[in-house]
């Protein structure tokens, strides 16, 4: 069995153009101050990486790392969610999304997707000089606007978006491979991975790709209403990566599981500080440690209601309670008769020899 690491902060939150929060140096020392024992990059944030540089020199990747083990921590992971929205991108989203990419970019979704594909090469590349062996991502989506069946769906239209889905991924995945590590679609609403199911119809279409793999958040399926603990049994051959986060699900006379168009504090599902929500994290992390997780604990902190610093601090605190450092032995080991196979056929009642 396995003890998994943490506790650990994705970035992407609480980066900023004000000290501490505008720098590598200056954000690393803070979250080391907080509690963490590790910090995962979002790798489109200029003001704390660089992936086009990361990805050719391991001279500025030993800076990177150097910068953070100055200040006691691990690089998790990198992560590539915005661009990875952009792989695929529904007509729909076009001018939601185009603040995602490059500038040189915008207005032209052709182009846009090109940039985003090589990004993602470029975070393979990336991942391998530095050592790590997962990455995070989200898939897109093309058929997410058709999510509900009405106006009724045309025969073929949820194939025909994955299998578009896993032809403009299979080279991505293909390109970690090379890479040595595991791409983990955060599944996600808004994206077409956003459920098990959905993870199972693009699995099976990129060939069950060994490197097609989920990064874990609960809270989005307290959203969606499903059985989070389930979905470790299930799934957890496939989950390589992990983020803490906590939701609550109130259930209205007025709004469901849709929001109603609510801001997030109106809403009847919301995301909470780590603690404050319903997940049941006691139960998430003995599963993790059940099937041998070895990876981090980090913390993404999204909350329409808590100071995000004070989320910080506190769920730095919260992971570090809730990592099992799991046995080494079994708990009635004292009372072992060290028996042999000769024994054990004896108190079977069988004859003594090698059996059937």
């Amino acid at each position: 069995m396995k003890t998994l690491k943490g506790p650990a902060l994705f970035l992407a939150q609480f980066a900023g153009d004000a000290a501490p929060f505008d720098s590598l140096p200056a954000i690393a020392a803070w979250a080391k101050e907080c509690g963490f024992d590790g910090v995962q990059i979002p790798s489109w944030d200029a003001r704390l990486f660089d992936l086009a540089r990361a990805a050719e020199s391991d001279t500025y990747c030993d800076e990177v790392k150097g910068t953070l083990a100055a200040n006691g921590l691990a690089l998790t992971e990198l992560s590539t969610h915005l661009q990875g929205q952009l792989v695929a991108a529904h007509p729909a989203y076009d001018t939601a999304l185009d603040g995602f990419a490059h500038p040189s970019v915008r207005g032209n979704p052709a182009a846009r997707q090109e940039w985003a594909v090589a990004q993602l090469h470029l975070a393979a590349r990336a991942t391998r000089r530095l050592g790590l062996t997962a990455h995070v991502t989200f898939s897109g989506a093309l058929a997410w606007p058709y999510l509900y069946p009405f106006p009724q769906r045309p025969a073929g239209l949820i194939d025909e978006a994955f299998g578009e889905l896993a032809a403009r991924w299979r080279p991505i995945l293909d390109a970690f491979d090379e890479a040595g590590a595991d791409l983990c679609y955060e599944l996600h609403p808004s994206e077409d991975l956003h459920d098990g199911v959905t993870f199972e119809m693009f699995l099976e279409r990129v060939g069950n790709h060994p490197r097609c793999n989920i990064l874990y958040d609960p809270s989005h399926f307290v959203l969606q209403v499903m059985d989070y603990l389930g979905f470790i049994d299930v799934y957890h051959e496939r989950i390589r990566m992990f983020h803490a986060k906590d939701a609550e699900y109130v259930p209205s006379p007025r709004q469901g599981v849709y929001g109603g168009y609510q801001n997030w504090i109106d809403r009847a599902g919301r995301f909470r500080s780590l603690g404050d929500g319903q997940v049941d994290f006691g139960a998430v992390f003995s599963k993790l440690a059940q099937y041998d997780f070895d990876g981090w604990a980090v913390l993404e902190w999204e909350c329409c209601l808590k100071a995000p610093e004070v989320g910080a601090r506190e769920g730095a605190a919260f992971i570090r309670r809730h990592i099992i450092p799991v046995t080494d032995r079994a708990f009635d080991d004292f009372a072992s008769g060290g028996t042999d196979r000769a024994a054990n056929r004896r108190m079977l009642g069988l004859p003594a020899g090698d059996g059937a």
